[in-house]
């Protein structure tokens, strides 16, 4: 199993949901962030007093998937969120070695499941 992070653009975030699911993704984790990369900063003014806004708003997604699930949800996620533009965002890959069911105690086997169901379709 892996663990894909997508930092996106606030406004892509329907079309990249609409895209995971098109791939039979369902699952996943939206977390509200703000960040900096290479993107400019803006300057903002509040009661006559100008400053520079340094960190951006962005969407973390996070989505655990099987191996071979990995592409398709990568391609899926920057087909969907992909503008162009700095400051489109960044996708990190990581290795889920076990995965628990708090309800239960049991070790998590779902995500392996769901993609199997996928496949036998």
């Amino acid at each position: 199993m892996k663990r894909i992070d997508a930092i996106i653009r606030p406004e892509k975030l329907q079309p990249t949901i609409k895209a995971l699911r098109q791939v039979g993704v369902s699952g996943f984790t939206v977390i509200p962030v703000q960040g900096r990369g290479q993107q400019k900063d803006a300057v903002g003014v509040y009661r006559g007093h100008v400053y520079d806004i340094n960190l951006h708003p962005k969407i973390k997604l996070e989505i655990v998937v099987s191996d071979n699930y990995i592409q398709p949800t990568i391609r899926a996620i920057i087909q969907a969120a992909q503008t162009g533009k700095t400051g489109d965002g960044k996708i990190f890959v990581y290795d889920i070695l076990e995965a628990y069911n708090i309800r239960t105690g049991d070790v998590d086997e779902t995500i392996d499941e769901l993609n199997q169901k996928r496949e036998d379709k």
